[in-house]
């Protein structure tokens, strides 16, 4: 429920900001389906494929880039951190919770180092992730990692939530800051 106004009865969750970063620009498509990746990294799409090799070459079928994934996928996200931060004036050192989605357990080191590695360490023990018990559920994940550590006991007013979405497909994240009031 998004309002106006706190919950009376509860804890809330007050939206800061969110501001979101594409790199859309700069990269080749990570994730498609109805198109052929070409060797310069442009799509021909299936219009333009004879109808006898969409299923033969699984046209239709949702693909991904594993390559440029593995590749870009931490240190784009990071460098869009940095530009929200410095647009923000926000410092990562003032969160109390870190909730990243992560499509899958080998980025979380990828994530944690590429961090690091530009000075915004975040420890561990801020980390949140559901993603070993519920899995990745694309889009969803998120909402149900931020559910779980809204009912986890743990919150209290004040403190700072920070919300870390990528979405591969075009390499655009999503920041937001929340504060438990």
């Amino acid at each position: 429920l998004l309002q106006n106004k706190p919950n009376k009865n509860q804890l809330s969750l007050k939206v800061e900001w969110i501001e979101s970063v594409s790199f859309a620009n700069e990269l080749e498509t990570c994730m498609y389906a109805g198109a052929e990746k070409q060797g310069d990294g442009f799509l021909k799409g299936w219009r333009d494929i004879p109808n006898n090799n969409w299923l033969n070459d699984s046209i239709l079928s949702i693909k991904q880039d594993v390559k440029i994934l593995d590749k870009f996928i931490a240190q784009k996200g990071v460098e869009g951190l940095i530009k929200v931060c410095a647009k923000r004036n926000f410092n990562i050192d003032t969160i109390d919770y870190f909730l990243p989605h992560l499509s899958s357990m080998f980025f979380e080191k990828r994530s944690f180092d590429e961090l690091a590695s530009n000075n915004l360490s975040i420890p561990k023990e801020k980390w949140f992730t559901n993603l070993t018990r519920v899995g990745n559920v694309g889009s969803a994940s998120i909402y149900i990692i931020l559910e779980e550590m809204f009912y986890s006991g743990n919150l209290k007013s004040g403190q700072k939530i920070f919300l870390f979405v990528p979405e591969s497909a075009r390499f655009s994240y999503t920041y937001a800051l929340l504060t438990v009031v």
